[in-house]
This record gives structure tokens, C-alpha cells and sequence, in this order.
């Protein structure tokens, strides 16, 4: 099973963050997961989960949240202060980063080499060693900078994934939408999953000639 790092940040996008996470800790998979102040403020206007910033505290409720409690091991919540943890240093082998959501501002710290926490410095460290880095990005419109942001991390190595979802597999539910780009997040971390569905072309009927 493969290691990786799921860092939250301040932008709207908390039913991705939910399926990702459920997608990794039910397929086997370790996970580092830090989150920023403000990603906690999200996660309690957008999912009602009011986590403290106490990692210890913080875990049960999260797993409550995620309806996984008996994957416990498998998940260590890291403080966004805490530089000295495990995730900070190139020496740990993670099998790749997911910021998800990703916001503006988390965008230009990453993408200018600002480590102002945990989760930049993470980020930060996946550049230098050359391992896979996915920024869920949850902005709209985009403004100049916001796009010369996301050509400088493309330019370094990350992916800029956008919490943009589409139509063409005929979605019946918001939770078929947010699972097309959960699961269009783990097929790029490597991880098999049935979240999303493989797109084989149009129906034929569509295309029937009319009389």
C-alpha cells in the first residue's frame, strides 16, 4: 500500500476532500493529513465538522466524519505548525500529495516557495523530489495572477486539477459530480477506483439518423 499526503486548504471543496480521503484509507492506504486554519473554517461551514487544531482530538472527528473509524491507523493528522513533522523533509517516502481544495492563496505560496506551514512545506518538498503533486484548485472567475500561478507549479512539476466537474456522463446526483473528480484525483495518484467512471463514447442512439 502506498503512502501520501492529503493537505487542506481555504477554499470550498470539502465534499472532495471527504471522498478522497475515503477513497485512500478504504483502499489500505497511509495517510498524512495536515490542515490549515482556514481549511478547518471550511470544513465546519461546509461539512458542519468543527475540529479544534488538536490533532489528537481532531482524529476521531474526522474519521466520525469520514464514517471510517476503524481505519485509525492508517491516518495521522500533523499540525500546519509543526515543521519538524515526518511529512517536511525529503527523506520521507510519500507516494505523492494532494491539496485538496487548493486555494488562491495556498496556489501563490507553493508556486513562489513560501513555506509558511506544514502544508506549503510539504507541497514544497514533493516539487524538489520529483514526486507527484496534485493542486485541486476551487477558484472562479481566475484572475491573471491566479493563472500565471498555476503555470509556475505546472511549470515545476505539480498538476493543477480543478474542482471543475463535467456533464457528458449524465450525472444523476451532486455526489456524482463530486465523485468524477474524486476519482479523477486518485487515478492520478496512481489509485484504482470506481468513483469515476472510464468514458467509452456516446451512446449510440444518440447519434440515430431521424426520418
Amino acid at each position: 500500500m502506498g503512502r501520501f499526503i492529503v493537505g487542506i486548504a481555504g477554499a470550498s471543496g470539502a465534499p472532495y476532500t471527504k471522498r478522497v480521503l475515503q477513497g485512500l484509507l478504504s483502499g489500505g492506504h497511509e495517510v498524512k493529513c495536515v490542515i490549515s486554519d482556514a481549511g478547518r473554517r471550511v470544513l465546519e461551514v461546509e461539512e458542519r465538522i468543527l475540529l479544534t487544531g488538536n490533532t489528537e482530538t481532531d482524529k476521531p472527528d474526522l474519521l466520525a466524519w469520514l464514517q471510517l473509524p476503524q481505519h485509525a491507523e492508517q491516518l495521522e493528522m500533523l499540525h500546519h505548525k509543526n515543521v519538524a513533522a515526518s511529512i517536511a523533509s525529503g527523506s520521507y517516502p510519500a507516494d505523492g500529495m494532494v491539496v485538496v481544495p487548493c486555494s488562491g492563496g495556498t496556489l501563490a505560496k507553493i508556486a513562489h516557495g513560501v513555506s509558511s506551514g506544514l502544508l506549503e512545506r510539504a507541497a514544497d518538498v514533493c516539487l524538489k523530489e520529483r514526486r507527484k503533486l496534485i493542486l485541486v484548485t476551487r477558484e472562479t472567475p481566475l484572475s491573471l495572477i491566479h493563472l500565471r500561478n498555476m503555470t509556475a507549479v505546472t511549470e515545476a512539476g505539480a498538476i493543477v486539477l480543478p474542482g471543475s466537474p463535467g456533464f457528458y456522463h449524465q450525472p444523476n446526483s451532486v455526489q456524482d459530480l463530486v465523485d468524477m473528480i474524486a476519482g479523477r484525483i486518485l487515478a492520478h495518484l496512481g489509485i484504482d477506483t470506481t468513483m469515476s467512471k472510464e468514458w467509452t463514447g456516446p451512446e449510440p442512439t444518440l447519434y440515430a439518423e431521424q426520418d
